[in-house]
């Protein structure tokens, strides 16, 4: 079963989220339903960037790997070269 790794944007701040999923729709809603602690106050949320990876495990850690750039440029970057 595929995993996702997603990127969502704040569109009250632009601030962004990082966060890997069976089913991005159903996650998108629960962050914007108010149902993640993190994503709660930034709200509504909106998908900017997203990658399949054929298991939890890759996309557990492509996930790690953006995260550890610690660039906001580095995830820009990503969101330009995005087909959404």
């Amino acid at each position: 079963m595929p995993y996702y790794v997603y990127i969502l944007q704040s569109t009250a701040d632009g601030t962004y989220y990082i966060g890997s999923t069976e089913n991005v729709e159903a996650r998108i809603t629960r962050h914007n339903q108010g149902r993640s602690s993190y994503t709660r106050t930034k709200r509504p949320w909106q998908l900017v960037y997203s990658e399949e990876h054929p298991d939890r495990s890759s996309a557990v850690r492509r996930e790690n790997e953006i995260k550890s750039k610690k660039k906001v440029s580095y995830i820009e970057q990503l969101v330009r070269t995005s087909r959404l």
